[in-house]
């Protein structure tokens, strides 16, 4: 087994159902690792936190000092902070610039019949949005990809992956500018406030002292990541569930009211993210086996969304799936505070690239390329075509 190999990050299922078979816990000898495959396994790894931590030490040594590496009751405090920015009524007042820069990144492309949907489209998207909440200015988008996807690629190093040093290289080099350039723009938001997410960070309290730079830093670079490389990927992993499927495609082509349903099963079917990282606190027996007081522990939420023991005939795609109880965006207090965001971006995403792309097809036939993150599951690049079409009325 090689978790790392392009066929594996292409299309784990397989591997994940004979393991899960054979046993829904595995000790991953060679990184000295835990991997919990089952649904009801995989939410009690998410959920019990008096015998799984946040907390994690890795192979690399210390975790990054991010949300998502935080227990209680430091991480209840941090996160009410954040939650200030993904309440229903915010993440609704931003579908109408959701669509403006769906619309201009679609009308940059669509004359001439191709592009690459992950670079060009997918992973624009999402920056863009993220970009604005924070109130950095858009032409910066190049370098946040960047900073992105070094963040992302750190859950290689985690696991203690081949190149863990190189991806640590990576973090700490983008980490170094990211604070350079957050101390120029705190500075300038304390100087003069703006009406955006870093400048309530700034004035942010918890417990009546002010959040530090490098709590602020650590905010930064979730809200980069997770609020990117989810949705990126549940677009372009989207796109290519529909055009595997023809028939499901018509038939969402013929009732637009199932997209919701159908990102649901995006979201099951083709786990944006795939795993998470606990530690044992203490020795905890699971289905019978005991993973020793601080292993690290990687609930595989790819393998539990398709647990026959959960989901009714759980390889087949379903658009209309109900229920479909999936795990897709964590569950218990990490449940992914941008879930809302993600949704109301990739109902936007998708119902624009279905309704202007007429045509629309996989432009190569050979295998897409993976991602790099092995802990997520998309393609790094997706050349499509389609009939060349004229840019939008608002546009023009």
């Amino acid at each position: 087994m090689n978790l790392f190999s392009e066929e594996m990050r292409r299309d784990p299922y397989p591997t994940y159902e004979q393991m899960r078979s054979s046993s829904p816990v595995l000790h991953v000898a060679p990184l000295d690792l835990w991997m919990v495959l089952d649904y009801e396994g995989v939410k009690r790894a998410l959920t019990d936190h008096e015998a799984f931590s946040s907390a994690v030490t890795p192979v690399i040594g210390k975790a990054p000092d991010w949300l998502l590496f935080a227990d209680p009751p430091r991480h209840t405090k941090l996160r009410a902070i954040v939650m200030r920015a993904f309440t229903a009524r915010s993440v609704a007042g931003l579908e109408p610039r959701v669509r403006e820069l769906s619309r201009e990144l679609l009308d940059e492309q669509i004359e001439r019949g191709e592009m690459d949907l992950a670079a060009d489209y997918a992973g624009l998207l999402p920056t863009m949005v993220i970009a604005e909440m924070l109130g950095i200015p858009l032409e910066d988008r190049a370098r946040f990809l960047r900073w992105s996807e070094a963040i992302a690629n750190l859950s290689n190093a985690i696991s203690g992956a081949d190149g863990a040093e190189r991806m640590m290289s990576e973090h700490a080099a983008a980490k170094a500018e990211m604070e350079g350039y957050l101390a120029e723009v705190l500075g300038a938001r304390r100087r003069a406030p703006k009406d955006d997410l870093l400048t309530r960070l700034v004035d942010a309290e918890v417990d009546g002292e002010r959040l530090t730079e490098d709590e602020i830093l650590g905010f930064f670079q979730v809200l980069l990541a997770a609020g990117t490389e989810t949705t990126t990927n549940l677009i372009d992993n989207a796109i290519l569930c529909f055009l595997e499927r023809p028939a499901d495609l018509a038939r969402l082509r013929g009732s637009p009211d199932l997209l919701p349903s159908a990102i649901e099963e995006v979201l099951r079917y083709r786990s944006p993210v795939q795993m998470m990282f606990r530690e044992a606190r203490r020795d905890v027996e699971v289905h019978g086996q005991v993973i020793p007081a601080g292993k690290l522990v990687v609930p595989v939420i790819g393998s539990a969304n398709r647990d026959p023991q959960q989901f009714r005939d759980p390889g087949r795609f379903d658009v209309g799936r109900d229920p479909n109880p999936h795990v897709a965006f964590g569950q218990g207090i990490h449940f992914c505070l941008g879930a809302p965001l993600a949704r109301l971006e990739a109902r936007i995403a998708l119902s624009d690239l279905l309704s202007r792309l007429r045509g629309l097809e996989l432009a190569s036939k050979e295998p897409w390329e993976p991602r790099k993150a092995f802990n997520v599951l998309g393609p790094a690049r997706l050349p499509i075509c389609f009939e060349p079409g004229r840019r939008s009325a608002a546009a023009g």
